[in-house]
């Protein structure tokens, strides 16, 4: 696995600029990844002799960054892992696909994007961050993109916010181990992974079975979202 540098991010050989494109105000910081549409949000922490407080999403910030809102929120997801364990890869069969909004209230995790939607200017490409309870990064997934994460530490929560409900048969998820996606999971950690994950398809499978996503169905699929508001939906 490639170093992270102290900022959580991964280090490259060759990274594309993560100057170019970054957006910030006071309180929100927002970072373009390499996989299109995916970004990065770092909050600012206020911390005093009580604790701290934090604001993960600011529609202001999240505007800035991608010109338009957040979608309309269908489900709000938290879950619990330990040490070593991975979920993932996983995506939304689409349509009707899913975008998400995902943070990391307590632990650490590496989380990981990676592009399958057909036709998408970085088809293949994939960004990785890490997530804690210390920065309070957050990350904006596209609908059709890929997204893992790999808990660092016991106890390590990781919650999201969703644009669809959870409908089990539309749920469809990739090999994180599939050699062609080469996805940076650390060495020394033994990963902990469900029966469904292990036995799930690689991208060339999944491509010849004719379940990868279509970079303009997805495209669609966000405008339609963003549509709601317009429409008049709170």
């Amino acid at each position: 696995m490639e170093a992270l540098d102290s900022s959580g991010v991964l280090a490259r050989p060759d990274p594309v600029s993560v100057i170019t494109g970054v957006v910030a105000s006071a309180t929100m910081t927002a970072r373009p990844l390499d996989v299109a549409g995916a970004y990065e949000f770092t909050p600012k922490v206020f911390a005093d002799n009580r604790g701290l407080f934090v604001a993960p999403f600011q529609e202001p910030g999240f505007v800035a960054a991608l010109g338009h809102r957040l979608f309309p929120v269908a489900q709000m997801n938290y879950g619990r892992s330990n040490r070593g364990v991975i979920r993932g890869l996983h995506f939304t069969r689409t349509p009707p696909g899913s975008a998400k909004y995902v943070y990391c209230p307590q632990g650490r995790a590496l989380d990981m994007v990676f592009d399958i939607r057909i036709g998408s200017p970085t088809f293949g490409q994939w960004d990785a961050v890490v997530l804690d309870g210390e920065d309070f990064r957050a990350l904006y997934v596209p609908i059709g993109v890929g997204h893992a994460f790999m808990a660092l530490e016991d106890h390590t929560l990781i919650s999201y916010l969703t644009s669809t409900n959870y409908i089990p048969e539309d749920e469809l998820g990739l090999l994180v181990f599939d050699p062609a996606m080469g996805l940076p999971l650390p060495a020394d950690l033994e990963p902990v992974v469900s029966d469904r994950d292990r036995l799930a398809p690689s991208l060339e499978q999944a491509r010849r079975q004719g379940i990868l996503p279509d970079y303009a169905e997805c495209l669609a699929r966000e405008r339609a979202l963003l549509a709601e508001f317009r429409d008049g939906a709170p």
